[in-house]
């Protein structure tokens, strides 16, 4: 090991994504010496390569499909719908093709130097670097020394369940954004956020979906009120959704792919053309030898305190290898929690979940911010909630978007706004005013007297939010 003084950086970062990013310009910004190191074949991190963005394109396509084919509702006559799925997957690449040059050009033209290598520690100091069979041209050192190391190295799918599944064949998510064609038939294993935007996009685009998940309810994080909403949605939509399930085993019949589960106490079968597995993504650390870096982990994610410090003092870890949230906007501010931290360690920062959002990008949106129902009441938190249905509210009428509602809770005693819920049209932009609120701790009061322009959909805030002040004096 170097003495303190001769590192070749002051700060070595392990992956170029959204979270490394983060550090590496906080870092910069500090004046510290830094270096990114990104060992992934493409440039980008997760987001921009195969999960926020290429995935948002792709249910936007399908979003103005269905409100295409519903257009008799506004008394439009559009005599032929159809579409070109390889034209919509066209369209998605362009875009993340774009992202990603700019997220490349970002890293290659940054006060820092950028190397493209696997990374894994030697000691808690020293990292050896593989150079990339496709980075030919570019002369990477053996290894580095760093005074300081902040880990992103994000997350990759999580292996199948079944061992069969392997054998069966399936897609990944990866995989299921780039398809040149769909399945005319599709099993989708999972009921987090991915398995039920990807069943969604796939249903609207004429492919026969069966959700099968092992838990009591779709999006099993949110309360319960929100995932039947989806579900009723879903069903409409001829999804198909199989709960509390316990999965058997995986088979071929002839073309197609079959799951054997067991539901109520008795044993299912359900074939498709295809299944997309969709069961959650773990850590990507099995490659970077955390031991000899002394740096502890827990089924693979780094172990961190707030200020994102790994049991290694010197060493950090930001974004979805160390969770407890794989959420783009967190990662980033992880990140920059992490760099600031080395750079300033009198005045360190910790990060703070108390606004903490989450957002699913189905139709209707499912978007929260603080609590929910289910985690105060799980804590013991203290709380009184009201919601208003969109069905009852002028904007979403007109917009035939009447699916849903919004919710709050808000601290018994004083009123101050402690969580909120928007199932319905645009959840994902509508949950902003309630973060600000919650940022600035207003009260429900306070939320309810604000002026609201009419006939919007925020207006519709207002309603929970004077119901609770009346209950709250």
């Amino acid at each position: 090991m170097k003495s303190h003084g001769s590192f070749d950086y002051d700060v070595a970062i392990i992956g170029g994504g959204s979270a490394g990013y983060a550090a590496a310009r906080t870092a910069t910004d500090a004046k510290l010496r830094v270096v990114v190191v990104e060992g992934g074949k493409e440039v980008g991190g997760l987001c921009i390569l195969r999960g926020c963005m290429p995935s948002k394109a792709l249910l936007q396509a399908a979003h103005v499909l269905h409100l295409a084919r519903n257009g008799k509702t506004w008394g439009l006559k559009i005599p032929k719908i159809g579409f070109d799925f390889k034209a919509v997957m066209a369209r998605k690449a362009a875009m993340i093709a774009d992202f990603a040059d700019y997220r490349q050009g970002q890293l290659e033209k940054g006060k820092f130097t950028f190397l493209r290598a696997l990374a894994r520690f030697e000691d808690p100091h020293t990292a050896a670097l593989l150079p990339l069979p496709s980075q030919v041209r570019q002369r990477v050192p053996k290894r580095i020394t760093a005074k300081n190391f902040v880990i992103t190295t994000g997350s990759t799918t999580a292996p199948s369940p079944l061992p069969r599944l392997n054998e069966v064949g399936f897609l990944t998510s990866d995989e299921a954004l780039s398809l040149e064609k769909p399945p005319k038939s599709l099993i989708v294993l999972g009921g987090g956020a991915v398995a039920v935007e990807l069943a969604q996009f796939f249903a609207r685009f004429n492919v026969a979906v069966t959700v099968i998940q092992r838990s009591e309810h779709l999006l099993r994080d949110f309360d319960i009120d929100a995932a039947q909403t989806l579900t009723k949605v879903f069903r409409r939509e001829n999804i198909r959704v199989i709960s509390n399930t316990r999965l058997l085993g995986a088979s071929r019949r002839g073309r197609l792919k079959e799951i054997q589960f067991e539901h109520n106490g008795s044993t299912h079968t359900v074939a498709a053309q295809e299944i997309l597995f969709a069961l959650g993504r773990v850590p990507n650390t099995a490659s970077l030898c955390l031991d000899k870096a002394h740096v502890e982990t827990e089924y693979g994610r780094i172990v961190t305190t707030l200020e994102m410090q790994t049991s290694a003092p010197h060493i950090y870890a930001a974004g979805d290898c160390s969770g407890p949230y794989e959420i783009v906007h967190i990662g980033i501010e992880q990140g920059e929690i992490a760099a600031h931290n080395i750079a300033n360690p009198g005045r360190k920062r910790a990060i703070d979940y108390r606004l903490l959002a989450s957002v699913v990008f189905t139709d209707p949106q499912i978007a929260t911010v603080g609590l929910t129902e289910r985690e105060a009441s799980a804590r013991g938190v203290p709380f009184v909630a009201a919601s208003y249905p969109f069905s009852d509210h002028g904007k979403s009428m007109i917009m035939d978007a009447k699916d849903g509602f919004v919710k709050l809770l808000a601290n018994p005693q004083t009123g101050e706004i402690v969580g909120g819920a928007c199932v319905g049209p645009v959840a994902g932009e509508l949950i902003h005013e309630i973060i600000a609120a919650m940022h600035n701790r207003m009260t429900v009061k306070q939320l309810a007297a604000m002026p609201h322009y009419h006939p919007t959909l925020a207006e519709i805030w207002t309603y929970p939010a004077a119901e609770l002040a009346e209950r709250i004096q």
